[in-house]
């Protein structure tokens, strides 16, 4: 009997080993997602069950991208995205990507600019870990979870959620409202892949989703040298304290409601002229915290719409 109660202990301590090495390589890929890379956009529609379905041109762009990490935390990393234009000259604060571990919640893409709170079962985030994507603004975009799987020198992590319009096509497509996406980050030698299986889909109230097209997406970030990236750096430091606060305005806002709906403008302006605009007065006046929220949230509580 003490011997098979060892050989429990044993085993146990081996499981318990396994599971907190697997955790520290998922953190270690997320981690990795980090850095100064070049970025190549490729978008193609592949198929079309509508047979006069008229296919749009291929995207094609490339840009260059510093990803900070902004936050790490043992169950949470938060990596946020700068835009490098213009050489080093220009700054475009980017989308925002926070990873967070075993997350009970997931705020789930409905339409039309809004999104509702789902709560997960244990046994379905169990090891898992959820990627939340937020717009330049901070809004929300989309989120799903998945395992990371590391397997022969390979980190690869899938997940699946319904998003809005890709950003290259907002202003310029009403012929569906919901991008249906499967997500495949991986790394690889020189840097990562975001591969995506896109469906583009109609979606009305009481009736089944209808597909228009199926897409697929190719994101790849090569790693470049970080010298050329001084600038960003500097940008980021006189401008990191203003998005610190409208992370925790945001945070306040989405952990409050159980939907989330916002308004296209207001006055005009959509939420991102609003809050690049504040961004800038609040360096430019050397603004308090207290300040920054105080203004943060007055614009953030003009686009909200009572569900």
């Amino acid at each position: 009997m003490k011997k098979l109660n060892l050989l429990i202990v044993l085993l146990s301590v081996a499981v318990s080993a396994t599971a907190q090495n697997k955790f520290e390589q998922d953190r270690n890929a997320i981690k990795a997602l980090a850095g100064f890379y070049k970025v190549s956009f490729n978008y193609a529609e592949t198929f079309s069950p509508i047979s006069d379905y008229t296919f749009h041109d291929r995207h094609r762009s490339s840009a260059k991208e510093i990803a900070i990490i902004v936050e790490d935390a043992p169950n949470k990393i938060v990596i946020q995205h700068l835009l490098v234009m213009r050489g080093d000259s220009m700054i475009i604060k980017h989308w925002r990507e926070d990873w967070t571990y075993e997350d009970p919640k997931i705020l789930a893409f409905d339409k039309e600019d809004t999104w509702k709170v789902l709560t997960l079962k244990p046994e379905d985030t169990k090891g898992k870990w959820t990627q939340k994507v937020f717009q330049v603004d901070d809004s929300p975009r989309y989120q799903s979870i998945g395992s990371w799987v590391h397997v022969d020198g390979r980190s690869q992590w899938i997940s699946y959620a319904d998003s809005p319009l890709p950003r290259r096509e907002h202003t310029e497509r009403s012929d569906y409202n919901v991008l249906n996406r499967r997500n495949f980050v991986y790394l690889t030698p020189t840097g990562w892949m975001f591969e995506q299986d896109n469906k583009k889909m109609v979606r009305t109230p009481g009736e089944k989703d209808k597909l228009i097209a199926q897409e697929k997406g190719l994101e790849e970030f090569v790693k470049i040298d970080p010298k050329s990236f001084s600038y960003a750096q500097d940008w980021w430091k006189n401008n990191a304290s203003f998005w610190k606060d409208a992370r925790d305005i945001w945070d306040n806002v989405l952990t409050s409601n159980a939907t989330i709906k916002l308004a296209a403008k207001v006055d005009n302006k959509l939420l991102y002229q609003k809050l690049f605009a504040a961004n800038e007065q609040s360096v430019k006046e050397k603004w308090s915290s207290a300040k920054n929220k105080e203004e943060i949230t007055k614009i953030i509580n003009a686009y909200l719409i009572k569900v």
